[in-house]
């Protein structure tokens, strides 16, 4: 929205604001999907629901995530009324996601005012779009076997190993069907009318690493990690611009395929960040604690990370050995089971080594894909 911001009459804590947000966003049409408006993450699909009765599935999903997470903001905040609201609307996002937006291989993205479905097998564009099939999972609202569906379905028709990219969506816009805004303003396979746009394609690669499946996020990873665009002369005349920074669009228009869009773009190399920290190292902090899931390939001898916590600095190694019967580490001569880390603040340097239990699960089969 451009427009000059004023200063309102009221005021409140940061949790009444929250509060505010999602009570607005609780405005559903007749799927029991959330309202798309003019716009949700995707801003160039603003004519989708601009008449007040479009429904986004990706929104959906998001939304799901959000309810769930600030359930426990609520629930520690004690708000045991809007707690119970998060649970309630969580619960009825899940059951209306699944009643209404399985399309038989993937996720809808949505709908339009007159309830034409967007992301479908029926269209002749936009037949699938990644960012429902990934926050399907991301989001942990989807039947698992349907989202393993999906993911396999993003990787089958959005993936394009032969350019080095992830579409958005495909078929691109390119006015012979649908008009769901600007969006069609751009060139077919450019930016987010069927080019990469990286920052959901990194939200691919998350899911994939949450499903588990490591041997296909780092493959991925390597094909859309700038550094790849860079490798050798001929690569750096195909993406003709800078190889060491995220670019938030690769082109897949069939005349400048490869080709990178506009860099230095902060927003996909924070999630390119998240990515390499939380889901390929699988760290996170709990306080005082750093925990490691990684998702990095089983074949990789070992890992090692300097972490700073306040003024100490732990120099990791983390191992994922096939021979041990649980996770456990060793620092600073103490050993301790699990996969946990316990930090202190104490301005000393740390040597610390983890060990990873991986238990290699035999995931549920993938659907067999309609030809």
């Amino acid at each position: 929205m451009y427009d000059l911001p004023v200063s309102g009459n009221l005021s409140g804590t940061l949790y009444e604001h929250c509060v505010r947000a999602i009570k607005h966003s609780l405005q559903f049409g007749k799927h029991g999907l959330p309202l798309m408006g003019s716009g949700d993450w995707n801003d160039g699909m603003d004519q989708v629901g601009v008449k007040g009765q479009g429904e986004s599935v990706w929104l959906a999903f998001f939304l799901y995530d959000v309810l769930m997470r600030f359930a426990e903001v609520a629930k520690d905040f004690g708000d045991e009324v809007f707690t119970a609201t998060c649970g309630t609307e969580a619960a009825r996002l899940r059951s209306g996601m699944e009643a209404s937006a399985w399309d038989g291989e993937w996720y809808l993205r949505a709908w339009f005012d007159d309830g034409t479905p967007l992301g479908s097998k029926e269209n002749n564009e936009c037949r699938i779009d990644a960012i429902a099939q990934s926050w399907s999972v991301l989001s942990g609202a989807a039947d698992k076997k349907r989202s393993i569906t999906a993911m396999a379905s993003l990787d089958k028709y959005l993936v394009r190993r032969d350019i080095g990219l992830i579409q958005l969506l495909d078929p691109p816009f390119n006015g012979h069907g649908l008009h769901p805004g600007y969006i069609e303003g751009y060139v077919p396979g450019v930016r987010e009318n069927g080019g990469q746009y990286s920052h959901a394609a990194i939200w691919t690669l998350i899911a994939f690493a949450a499903l588990g499946e490591r041997e296909k996020a780092w493959e991925l990873f390597s094909m859309i990690q700038p550094l790849r665009h860079g490798s050798n002369p001929a690569a750096i005349q195909v993406y003709k611009t800078e190889p060491y920074v995220m670019a938030a669009d690769v082109y897949a228009n069939e005349s400048h395929q490869g080709r990178g869009g506009w860099t230095w773009y902060t927003g996909s190399s924070g999630w390119m960040y998240q990515f390499i920290m939380g889901s390929l190292l699988g760290m996170e902090l709990k306080a005082d604690q750093l925990c490691f899931k990684p998702c990095f390939p089983l074949d990789w001898p070992s890992v090692m990370v300097v972490y700073r916590f306040g003024r100490s600095t732990y120099r990791i190694t983390v191992f994922q050995p096939d021979n041990t019967a649980g996770s456990w580490w060793e620092m600073d001569s103490r050993l301790g089971k699990g996969d946990t880390l316990p930090l202190t603040d104490d301005g000393q340097e740390h040597e610390a080594k983890v060990y990873i239990h991986t238990q290699v699960e035999v995931s549920e089969p993938k659907a067999e894909l309609i030809q």
